[in-house]
């Protein structure tokens, strides 16, 4: 079996981890900081799943920061194929090509399908770069079994098969994360080809954390006070319960009102900042007023 490449190892250990993502603000606790070391030091995919709004995207986002590299992006979707994630070719100056005309058919054709006409998507370009890349598979789960399928030669060989060009391998894998927000169940064989780390909301104190790291100038009391709040709120039945970027939008707009407190006026005023349907905004109106939000 040939052995596999691999990237050069870009953390010490899990502390390391941990300290070199606080330096972009992002919080990480024990699981997440070895997890992602694994992940390094094995040139192995990343899978991330958990709800929406749990700091899965800001992961990679924070990775390529930290390493000083590009982000490739694969925003998922229903309909993406591999001419939207892997490659494609440029029909139009393929038709110009071939109307110009010379040489034989075969000619043309070896010319037509050659490198001046292919059009790089994310996966292909992370693949081909000649520097270091993350490699974000954002919100995996929406992708169809058949587009999932196109990325399982890449996430166990590092490689893509273009039939018309023949194989294009990389020596130097990109830091490939994946997202899901499980809205299906993804494939056993995707799920082989990485390393799983489940996200789901931070506790009460790392929330604290992460306030006060976004959002220095709110004071410990409110920040305590609002993380709180949210956190009440995330146990209703809601549509959608409030992310943590929400939550620091929150705080933000707490210190752009001068709120000391969040009183029941601050709650009437603000409490579409974090929930974005009426329905959940009278939810959660009437549960905190009725219990009290102090």
């Amino acid at each position: 079996m040939s052995s596999q490449p691999s990237h050069p190892p870009h953390f010490a250990d899990a502390t390391d981890v941990a300290e070199r993502l606080a330096e972009t603000g992002y919080l990480a606790d024990e699981d997440i900081a070895t997890i992602v070391f694994l992940a390094d030091r094995l040139s192995k995919p990343l899978l991330i799943e958990g709800p929406a709004g749990v700091g899965k995207t800001e992961l990679a986002k924070s990775l390529a920061s930290l390493l000083n590299v590009e982000l490739v992006r694969l925003q998922c979707y229903e309909g993406v194929d591999e001419t939207k994630a892997l490659y494609e070719w440029n029909y139009k100056k393929q038709l110009l090509r071939i109307q110009a005309g010379g040489g034989s058919w075969d000619e043309l054709s070896d010319d037509i399908f050659g490198e001046p006409f292919l059009l790089e998507r994310p996966v292909l370009k992370a693949l081909r770069s000649e520097h270091p890349v993350v490699l974000l598979i954002d919100e995996v789960d929406k992708l169809d079994y058949e587009a999932e399928a196109l990325l399982l030669e890449v996430l166990s060989d590092w490689q893509i098969t273009i039939p018309e060009m023949g194989t294009v391998r990389t020596s130097r894998p990109p830091y490939v994360v994946l997202t899901s927000n499980n809205s299906r169940e993804l494939s056993e064989a995707l799920k082989r080809r990485c390393l799983y780390l489940f996200l789901d909301y931070p506790t009460p104190e790392r929330e604290r954390a992460i306030v006060q790291e976004r959002v220095p100038q709110i004071s410990e009391a409110l920040g305590k006070q609002l993380v709180a709040v949210v956190n009440s709120i995330r146990d209703l039945e809601l549509k959608k319960a409030p992310s943590i970027a929400e939550t620091i939008d929150w705080a933000q707009t707490l210190l752009h009102l001068g709120a000391e407190t969040l009183d029941e006026e601050t709650l009437r005023r603000t409490m579409s900042v974090v929930l974005k349907f009426q329905s959940d905004i009278e939810r959660a109106r009437n549960h905190l007023i009725g219990t009290g939000s102090r």
